[in-house]
């Protein structure tokens, strides 16, 4: 929940956080961008956020502005022109590459990508190419120290698979749904292979330079990029801090492309016009595989489901340094980009109150959040273990000498701080969190909120100890 790797994003922010603004229907151009100034003033100060934003309706932008600096010590601002990391954003422009192979009868999303892939060990074999689209195929994740010694950096993509492969699957292919990068690292390695190109040459030539994309591409760190965002960690009444450049495991054809919020406008509108990718295609690549929740489901390298009662497109990422949120409403002809160059910035949440000012939704705008004093014995009533079966993950709470601490595997134990005696916030990452009782006042489980990208709605956990 709180992890780098981009699971999906949060569509709802903690109600007590914010101050309600009443809705108004079909606001005109000039009402979204007073609203959205308004909400990102706000946004800026309690969040808080750095990066550039985008709101588009009918192809054409309504607001695109920066907020913040794109590098603090340089004093270079944040604009419409800044250069972002995008993360698992880059999923959909992987899927959309698989895309265009089928069209030219290069491969078929129903063959098994063993088929494409050399040395291909036998649990693989049942794997399609549509498995690994769809987030559907069993191939584990591994993390550095599973890697051994380098052979280069980036890390090479056959030191991954010779490493990956050798792992059992976590579970047999189209059984389950299972958010990993894993997958979308050997649609890369498939790519290559039956492009005969790297991965980073194809999307350029097929995707990036067709669309007019001029400040995007695959990520070489070694490049010199023009306007590139350093990334910054920050929290509310923090400094913010540097974060060097890491090199992610299997992020690759995973999360590599870098690109702008006027770029990504491009490629939005690309699916209406259909210059990339003809409408069966974009047809079977909006399509979600399977449903994961009522009206949610993963389809190719993007999530599709339901929001303001309108169909939603969307994806965030999340690596170091950035966060980063693209949505869109194809029969609304809306888009809404935010891309954020602080780690803990709110690029998801952001993304659903930008929506909602779009389409005259009720949302809140961010105000302080300030610590009230709980009795321990409260806090002892909140002590256990809590599982998520979506996604798959416990929390342990514990009550440490007045403290309620929160550990999830993975992660540092970290304290929450009371805003009510159920509702409690971190300091260190941008998560809330609100115990459930039922009648007889037992604390039964626990919802969750998370205001980066990684999208969940209500993540809802259940006490089992």
């Amino acid at each position: 929940m709180r992890i780098n790797l981009n699971f999906i994003t949060l569509f709802t922010a903690c109600l007590l956080m914010f101050q309600t603004v009443s809705a108004q229907k079909t606001p005109s151009d000039q009402q979204i961008k007073t609203k959205v100034d308004e909400y990102m003033k706000a946004a800026v100060k309690f969040e808080p956020f750095m990066g550039t934003i985008l709101i588009a309706r009918d192809g054409k932008p309504i607001v695109s502005k920066g907020y913040g600096m794109a590098n603090v010590e340089f004093d270079a601002p944040n604009n419409p022109q800044t250069v972002f990391r995008l993360a698992s954003v880059s999923k959909q422009f992987t899927a959309a590459a698989i895309m265009i192979l089928q069209e030219r009868g290069k491969l078929n999303t129903s063959d098994l990508a063993c088929k494409y892939l050399k040395d291909c060990p036998a649990t693989w074999q049942p794997i399609t190419i549509r498995h690994l689209l769809t987030m559907t195929h069993g191939i584990p994740n591994i993390n550095a120290s599973e890697i051994g010694s380098l052979r280069g950096l980036p890390i090479p993509m056959e030191q991954w698979f010779e490493v990956t492969s050798k792992k059992p699957l976590d579970y047999s292919p189209g059984e389950k749904f299972k958010y990993l990068n894993a997958g979308y690292a050997a649609l890369g390695l498939i790519i290559e292979q039956v492009s005969g190109k790297s991965y980073g040459e194809f999307m350029q030539e097929n995707i990036f330079k067709p669309l007019g994309m001029t400040r995007s591409g695959y990520e070489d760190p070694l490049r010199i990029i023009k306007n590139r965002a350093t990334g910054y960690r920050q929290m509310p009444d923090t400094p913010i801090t540097n974060l060097p450049y890491r090199e992610i495991v299997r992020m690759y054809a995973a999360g590599g492309i870098y690109s702008t919020v006027e770029d990504l406008l491009l490629w939005s509108n690309s699916f209406s016009t259909n210059k990339i990718l003809s409408k069966k295609s974009i047809d079977e690549m909006f399509t979600p595989f399977k449903e994961m929740q009522p009206d949610i489901g993963y389809a190719y390298g993007l999530w599709s489901s339901k929001q303001f009662g309108r169909r939603r497109l969307a994806h965030g990422g999340n690596a170091t340094g950035f966060i980063t949120y693209i949505a869109q409403y194809p029969e609304d002809r809306v888009t809404v980009i935010v891309l954020s160059n602080n780690e803990r910035g709110s690029a998801g949440k952001i993304n659903d109150v930008l929506s909602a000012i779009v389409f005259g939704e009720k949302y809140e705008i961010p105000k302080e959040r300030k610590a009230v004093t709980v009795p321990s014995s409260v806090l002892d009533t909140y002590v256990g273990e809590y599982k998520f079966q979506y996604p798959e993950t416990n929390y342990t709470i514990t009550n440490e000498n007045g403290k309620l601490m929160l550990l999830e595997p993975g992660f540092p134990k970290d304290e929450m701080f009371a805003e009510s005696e159920t509702d409690f916030f971190s300091k260190t990452y941008d998560i809330q969190i609100k115990f459930v009782k039922n009648a007889n006042g037992r604390v039964t489980g626990v919802t969750v909120y998370q205001a980066d990208s990684t999208l969940y709605l209500n993540m809802s956990g259940q006490k089992v100890k």
